[in-house]
């Protein structure tokens, strides 16, 4: 006789019921150590190629990536919109929609991920050209880039899992995921990158990916899981969810592209100045590793809160929607102090962790340093209640707002100090600090209006619906109805 299988395990009732500090603090410090130790093999892998390549090297892995995160950041929307509906589908207690959303999330991201490295791979030189890359800096990059792309599907599953457990009320799994890929990834990194420089780094980080992503895919078909892939499900594509999936998360991935692209013209700006390749050296250590350890667990807190958020509208607690949010910047502010203080206090210390001897190098990053320990304050609360829109369904003001403080303000005023009084260094990194407050007061002002109220979603057996419920949520104020796009283009 076969042994009865496990119940599938029920949600965590917790973020939408009780004392909301301890729930919200229990979601958030999961994703922030995954994201903070994510971001400590960044720094990892930028230490080891300044040491045993040099600081070309460093550059070259800075501007591959900014080019990477343009595409991922587009391909994972779709988790975005899988985020929403899991988020509020959870918080409802609807275990099989849960399930079915996320099956769809997986076959989206497997047939993105083959169609978007095919083209990354192809486009990788007329990419490293946009960025202005120095030749020496595109000649150690391209092999880099080109690898990450071939290894792209190992990444797009990690995303997908990470933002499925995460809004289903469960931050362990992709902590155990996380820490297991930057584990694997610093080992494979120790191996390759003194044996084949650069591009040691992207095999190391693709053999990570893969490698994780497989267990995680093994773990959903887990009956005792959170998200479980139940025999006897519908395996085919039900394109009525994969249109909610990208109506919901377009949004997000144009905002990415815009915000990534807008970082992209920003490295031209930096590739236009008299001593560019050390400006892009210390922007890619400044700027991509050494903030990450604000943003990357601000981008924690960012999914803590649209967890907290789109579960409680899910539960018909709007209220406490507001609090979670709210809760959740507080705790960015702290972590985003202390992380600036030490920008403040040590930075040439910071710098030569990566390899940092050449003293154009370090004036030039230790300003950048300056500037970024006030931006921390200020970005932290915008990805707070950023999450908070997003996680209630409220996709598009995030990419208005981000087209405008991550695009128009930088590249405006670096344009403006362009054609007046000549383009610093200094000046990139002032325009960069604009861009950040301009987003935390356009953010947190948007969400307080809350219009998000209304937005109510779900998914019939042939097409998504997505619904105003004003007359169930007292208080709510008018909200138009979110209507379907004519075709399928329907974070930040």
């Amino acid at each position: 006789m076969a042994a009865p299988s496990l119940p599938q395990k029920t949600f965590d009732r917790s973020i939408v019921d009780g004392p909301l500090r301890p729930a919200v603090w229990r979601l958030a410090w999961p994703t922030m150590l995954q994201n903070l130790i994510a971001g400590l093999q960044g720094i990892i892998d930028h230490a080891m190629v300044g040491h045993f390549v040099g600081y070309t090297a460093n550059a070259a892995i800075g501007v591959s990536w900014q080019i990477v995160i343009v595409v991922i950041v587009f391909a994972v929307s779709v988790f975005t919109g899988m985020a929403v509906l899991v988020a509020r589908f959870a918080g409802a207690n609807e275990p099989d929609k849960v399930n079915r959303v996320v099956y769809q999330a997986f076959l989206t991201a497997a047939g993105l991920s083959v169609l978007l490295g095919a083209a990354g791979w192809i486009a990788a030189p007329a990419l490293l050209n946009l960025v202005n890359a120095a030749p020496d800096v595109h000649a150690e990059a391209l092999p880099f880039l080109r690898a990450m792309f071939l290894g792209f599907i190992g990444m797009m599953m990690f995303f997908m899992l990470s933002g499925a457990f995460r809004a289903a009320g469960d931050p362990h799994t992709p902590l155990r995921l996380g820490v297991a890929m930057t584990v694997l990834t610093i080992a494979f990194n120790v191996l390759l990158i003194p044996a084949l420089g650069t591009v040691g780094a992207a095999y190391g980080t693709i053999g990570s990916s893969c490698l994780v992503s497989a267990y995680g895919i093994w773990r959903l078909m887990r009956p005792e899981s959170v998200i479980h892939f139940a025999r006897g499900m519908n395996l085919g594509p039900d394109f009525s969810i994969i249109r909610a999936l990208f109506k919901f998360g377009l949004p997000t991935g144009v905002q990415g592209i815009a915000m990534n692209v807008g970082g992209v013209l920003l490295l031209r700006f930096i590739g236009s100045l008299e001593e560019s390749a050390a400006a892009q050296a210390a922007y890619a250590v400044g700027y991509t590793e050494l903030f990450s350890l604000i943003t990357w667990t601000s981008v924690g807190l960012m999914g803590a809160a649209a967890t907290v958020a789109g579960q409680n509208l899910g539960a018909r607690n709007p209220e406490r929607a507001i609090e979670g949010v709210r809760v959740a910047s507080h705790i960015g502010l702290v972590v985003a102090a202390v992380v600036g203080a030490m920008f403040l206090l040590i930075p040439r210390y910071l710098l030569a962790v990566f390899g940092m001897t050449d003293m154009l190098v370090i004036d030039i990053g230790e300003a950048l340093l300056r500037y970024l320990s006030v931006s921390g304050l200020f970005i932290t609360v915008a990805l707070s209640y950023t999450g908070g829109l997003q996680g209630t369904g409220d996709t598009r003001s995030p990419l208005y707002i981000s087209i405008l403080s991550q695009v128009v303000v930088p590249l405006g005023l670096c344009t403006i100090f362009q054609a007046t009084t000549g383009l610093e260094a200094g000046y990139i990194w002032m325009a960069i600090l604009g861009g950040h407050v301009t987003r935390c007061m356009l953010s947190v002002a948007r969400f307080r209006q809350q219009k998000w109220r209304g937005i109510a979603v779900d998914i019939g057996p042939t097409k998504p619906r997505l619904v105003t419920v004003e007359a169930e949520l007292p208080g709510a104020e008018p909200h138009i109805p979110m209507r379907e796009a004519p075709g399928p283009a329907a974070r930040s």
